[in-house]
Parts: structure tokens; sequence; C-alpha cells
């Protein structure tokens, strides 16, 4: 049985947009967005690169079109959670985290693109629109989208380098267990143990909390408080 991303032996490779989107993801997966190029897309969809360009003229084109893809049904599945507003946005955030981490390098990916299509505009909108139910203004619901977003990107940045690093890198925990001595970095050397931790999930639980109860301080209406 042939896969999707390989054309069936005696037969011209079929192309199109969908097809493109899921044979990138692929190669996505499989090798990382530093090895993602046209040509290895081409090749592996069996046909010649310029053939590809009908649907993206330009790689970055093809990545934000990934981006799209890699967000689609987030927010309709994070709406059927409900809860208050801050469930909700919680909710989303997850969601977002979850949505990026499913694809190798799939946070390099969004940082680096400015999808305009339904799964992000959806998304954005959704969240804007629970702040917005909540009474919160128009500016702060904006500045509170862009604000959770970067967190989640950033941090889902962080997460995949370090889990794609060779069994997590224990040579640089442990240069930084050598750096940092009681004597030199005392405060640091007390914190050793969640410095180090893998525990990505605790840590951006930790974090967004932190944001919530800092909308909920500064923004919130009176009622919602």
């Amino acid at each position: 049985m042939s896969s999707p991303s390989t054309p069936t032996r005696g037969r011209p490779a079929r192309l199109d947009r969908a097809r493109t989107l899921e044979t990138a993801l692929d190669l996505l997966n499989q090798s990382g967005l530093d090895a993602l190029t046209m040509r290895r897309l081409a090749d592996a969809m069996g046909v010649q690169a310029g053939a590809l360009y009908r649907y993206f003229a330009t790689k970055q084109d093809l990545l934000t079109a990934m981006a799209e893809r890699m967000l689609e049904g987030v927010s309709t599945s994070a709406q059927a959670e409900g809860g208050d507003w801050s469930e909700r946005l919680t909710t989303l955030a997850r969601a977002q985290r979850t949505a990026l981490l499913a694809h190798r390098d799939g946070a390099r990916v969004f940082a680096g693109t400015h999808a305009t299509g339904p799964s992000v505009l959806g998304f954005a909108d959704t969240f804007v629109g629970v702040l917005r139910e909540a009474g919160f203004q128009d500016e702060a619901a904006a500045r509170a989208l862009y604000t959770v977003v970067n967190y989640t990107v950033g941090h889902t940045l962080e997460e995949q380098a370090a889990l794609q690093a060779e069994d997590g890198d224990p040579e640089a925990v442990s240069a930084l267990r050598e750096a940092v001595t009681t004597d030199t970095y005392p405060h640091l050397n007390a914190t050793l143990p969640t410095l180090t931790s893998t525990d990505f999930t605790r840590l951006f639980e930790f974090g967004l909390d932190l944001i919530i109860e800092g909308l909920r301080a500064r923004h919130a209406p009176s009622s919602a408080k």
C-alpha cells in the first residue's frame, strides 16, 4: 500500500494543496524545520520543485499554511469545555500548546508566520471574544491575546528545543550544576532541582496562572474579581 506522501507506482504523482501540506508536515515531523526545503518536499511527492509554486509562491507561504493547519479545530474543541473566562482562556492556551507540540518544531513554524486563515483567526477571535463577553475593554482583550499567545509559543519553543536535545542534554545540565555553586550563586544553587527539571507542563501552568491572575487583578470588571 502506498503512503499519502508516496505516489503510486506507475502513475503520475497527484498534486494538490491538501496533499502538499500533509507531506510537508510529515517531513517536518521526520526531520525538523531546518531540513524541510521545497526541493525535498517535491522529491517526496514525486514532482518537480516548480510544480509546488502553483500552490505556495514561497517557502514562507508554505510555512504559513502549515501553521494554519496545526491550529485546525483548536478553538472549536476548546469552546466545548465551558467554564468562566479564566478557565476558558486556560483551556485555549493549553490547546494551542498541545497543537504545537504535536509537530516537531511546531512552535518554530508558528512563530515565524502570520496566518490569516480560519483556524488561526478563529482561535484569536474566540480568545478575544471570551474576554469581551466577560466585560474586558477591547484594548485589554487584544493585549491579553498577544501576551498569552506569545507566552505559549515562546515556552513551547524552549520546550521543544530541550526535548529534541539528545537525552535531555545531560552535559548541559551537568555543566549548570558545576557552574552554580553555593559560594558563587547561592540562590540559584538552592533552586537547582527546579531549574533543571524537565516537567515542562508544570512550568507552563505556573506561568499561565501568573498571567491569568494578573489579568484578573488589573483588568477584570468588579463583578468578575
